[in-house]
């Protein structure tokens, strides 16, 4: 039977009452008395020269309150990234100033020249509509291998090149690898490109920003998913503000998927204007500004290698991957294509030398950082793609190939430098063969054949890593920042509970999922415990949501104060009921003496921790609260396995998908409505990659597909209902729940699984195509079905 409340529920979540009945509590909802509003000039060349900026004409123009320009920020820090990488020859990277006005040059279409302050968002607009900027044209970079040419036009003067880093993982394997290939029975090589993703959450970016004079304080309210992260940025590295000055909020956030990680220069802005000016000051991105400035996704174009023996074994992999960075260094750029992808490219398989080499380039075109999965999808679409199309040249079955090269003993060290504590890869390739019914897609293909269509089966399998950990070690890696959480845990006087977390919710249930954990640890119910989190002034110092990481890290955290609690309050009803408090127990929101009648309700030992008449106060001190940070000892290693069916049409070379099945291994399950969610937006996500979803930019760096009008995003039609399970349970060793991320894992394992589907198709209908670039649109699939 289901569980009706606690870990295992499907509780409804609670947020998304006020969501629906149009409650919430935005950004952009957040409006402070006096404000003034603000915007931006940007750049509508992607390269040149700022000669000069006239700001007379504008200044005179009504309800202008100031107009700001990068000259206002000289001695003002750029914005920082967040982790640096050393190249394969120990050298750091090259990592070039970012600044929060454009200073000297613009380096992309979007970037901000000039900042206008008025009283109304509309004569803000009207000012800079007047402002005269006289800009040299200087020759694009936008290829990522030309700009590595000699001779290349560099979007940064003061670099030796437009290489950010060469790097080699591991090393030290190369020579083995190189190897291996040379000697292999057979080789199967793949070129692909993992295509340029604008996030587009439904809610774009907005700042507000207040400034109190009188305590010298400022506060940021903000679109983030971190906002402790964006306090410590921006208050240290950017405007020098100490934190204990300086105030971020977060409040609902609509949709982040990444992009809302990232520190932004509209963020510093507003915030050194509100100052500048004693004024808030606010502005709301558009749906224009949002393509040309939030910070965009992959573009990555890789050349794949796989090696098997004559038993079809794997024995080497070796990868080269150009990945664009775009014009400057986002907060988590440099990471995403080295350690969050070369980590991972050892997949479900036991291949025992893997050589991963990444390239990352400077190109005059939107900073490129973290997107829903963040280097996981790079490397699993590579992955499943060579070994499928390994399987086609081999003349074996995909499913069969996989399976013989599965990872079966946990746990298990990679020659990527990861460790595997727990998986069984075998069970979810099983459990999705019976939820996808395999056996019937042969009459599902011979139907599709009667209307004419050509019927593609695609499967993969995808690992991830989830929670980056641990924090000492990542920062030898080059990360600037630790990567724990933090929950306080504060039990109030009649026994209600609030929660602060350093995770943020935005989308994830966090106000649903972490009460049930609490509350089925204290017996109580779950509508007693409420979650605070997004305001650091409100919640500890923990590091946001990311990376599949709040459920494992903050959720860990949350349970070692809980444990504190319990602890405590177990000594209170020792006192309580003279008795040991070794014979405390717990349960069902009772404490009892073990052996005995003896109990004392949770809510009556909550009012005795602030009411201590009753137990001695040099044994216990009042009150019932309680802090605890996490550090993870390791990343959690969610693993699964998908189909995907496909019709195409072969006179237009439409792709439908017609079934879609996922067997997830996510470790224990807090609530498994959620996690259905969770999948199934991951999945849409995939799906829209694979098969619509593209930023193109023509070679003078103007982005060609700027607005939904030219954007193809998934819809509703686009995506079939899906058959999901995560009933392949193999719970985490290493934090207190057992649990691993969910995600990310619909769109990291969904796009191998389409495109294989759709070569499947093609070639079941006698067209010798091997691959086709995402999106696979009908243009793509007609031209490959007639050479």
């Amino acid at each position: 039977m289901p569980k009706d409340s606690g870990i295992g529920a499907s509780s409804k979540r609670r947020e998304d009452v006020r969501f629906l009945t149009g409650t919430g509590n935005y950004t952009d909802d957040i409006n402070v008395h006096g404000q003034a509003y603000v915007h931006f000039l940007r750049s509508d060349v992607a390269h040149g020269r700022i000669n000069g900026i006239n700001t007379d004409a504008a200044a005179a123009m009504p309800g202008v309150v100031r107009i700001f320009t990068g000259a206002d920020f000289e001695g003002v820090g750029g914005l920082p990234c967040g982790w640096q990488v050393t190249d394969k020859h120990g050298e750091p990277m090259q990592e070039p100033p970012h600044p929060v006005l454009a200073q000297g040059k613009v380096r992309h279409v979007g970037d901000p020249i000039a900042a206008v302050v008025a009283d109304s968002a509309e004569q803000a607009r009207d000012a800079a509509e007047a402002i005269e900027v006289d800009i040299e044209d200087l020759p694009a970079v936008i290829d990522m291998k030309a700009a590595l040419a000699d001779g290349a036009t560099k979007v940064h003067d003061d670099l030796t090149s437009n290489l950010c880093y060469d790097w080699g993982f591991v090393e030290e394997n190369k020579a083995a690898v190189d190897e291996a290939i040379a000697n292999a029975a057979h080789v199967t090589t793949l070129e692909l490109v993992n295509n340029r993703l604008v996030a587009n959450p439904m809610e774009p970016r907005v700042a507000v920003a207040d400034y109190n004079r009188a305590n010298d304080e400022s506060t940021l309210y903000t679109t983030s998913q971190n906002p402790h992260v964006i306090r410590l940025l921006m208050g240290a590295f950017v405007l020098g503000i100490p934190e204990h000055k300086l105030r971020v909020v977060a409040p609902d956030v609509g949709g982040g998927f990444g992009t809302k990680i990232f520190h932004y220069a509209e963020e510093a802005f507003c915030t050194f204007a509100a100052r500048a000016i004693n004024r808030p000051v606010k502005w709301t991105s558009s749906r224009s500004e949002a393509f040309i400035s939030d910070a965009q996704g992959r573009d990555h174009v890789t050349r794949i290698e796989l090696a098997l023996d004559a038993d079809n074994n794997f024995t080497a992999i070796r990868t080269e991957t150009h990945a664009n960075m775009g014009a400057y260094l986002s907060t988590f750029a440099s990471s995403v294509p080295t350690w969050l992808h070369g980590t991972l490219m050892a997949g479900n398989y036991k291949t025992p030398l893997i050589y991963v080499n990444v390239k990352a380039v400077f190109t005059n075109t939107v900073p490129v950082d973290a997107y829903r999965g963040a280097g996981r999808p790079e490397a699993t679409f590579q992955l499943e793609r060579v070994i499928d199309k390994a399987a086609r040249e081999l003349g074996v079955d995909p499913i069969a190939l996989r399976r013989q090269n599965f990872i079966t003993e946990f746990p298990y060290a990679t020659p990527v430098a990861v460790e595997y504590d727990t998986g069984n890869y075998v069970a979810t390739m099983d459990k999705l063969e019976e939820v996808a019914d395999l056996s019937g897609f042969a009459a599902r293909r011979a139907a599709s054949e009667a209307k004419g269509m050509l019927r593609g089966l695609g499967v993969n399998c995808y690992i991830e890593a989830c929670g980056i950990a641990p924090s000492n070690l990542v920062g030898q890696l080059g990360a600037r920042a630790g990567l724990y959480d933090v929950a306080t845990v504060r039990v109030n006087a009649t026994g209600s509970i609030s929660v602060m977390t350093g995770a943020h919710s935005h989308g994830q249930g966090h106000e649903t999922a972490f009460p049930q954990v609490v509350a089925d640890m204290l017996g109580i119910d779950e509508s007693m415990v409420n979650i605070v989190h997004g305001d650091t002034a409100k919640i500890p110092h923990g590091m946001g949501t990311y990376g599949s990481r709040s459920l494992a890290v903050c959720g860990s955290a949350m349970v070692r104060a809980t444990e504190k609690i319990i602890n405590k309050a177990k000594k209170i009803a020792a006192h309580l009921m003279e008795a040991s408090e070794a014979d405390i127990e717990l349960k069902d929101g009772q404490f009892s003496v073990a052996g005995t009648d003896k109990s004392v309700a949770w809510g009556d030992v909550c009012l005795a921790a602030y009411v201590p008449h009753n137990y001695p106060l040099e044994d216990i001190e009042p009150g019932l609260e309680e802090t605890a940070f996490y550090d993870p000892a390791n990343f959690t290693y969610p693993a699964g396995a998908y189909a995907c069916e496909v019709e195409v049409d072969p006179e237009t070379g439409k792709v439908s998908i017609e079934r879609f099945s996922a067997a997830d291994d996510f470790g224990n399950i807090i609530n498994p409505m959620i996690v259905d969610g969770q999948v199934h937006g991951g999945l849409a996500q995939g799906i829209g990659q694979a098969l619509l979803e593209h930023a193109i930019y023509d070679e003078s760096g103007q982005l060609l597909n700027a607005s939904y009008m030219d954007y193809a995003m998934p819809r509703a039609d686009d995506v079939p209902f899906y058959e999901v399970d995560h009933s392949c349970q193999t719970p985490c060793t290493h934090n207190p729940l057992g649990v691993k991320g969910c995600g990310e894992a619909g769109a990291i394992g969904s796009p191998p699984a389409v495109v294989n589907a759709v070569i499947d198709a093609l070639q079941s209908g006698g067209k010798n195509v091997t691959h086709i670039d995402m999106p696979v649109s009908p243009s793509r699939v007609w031209a490959a079905m007639n050479g």
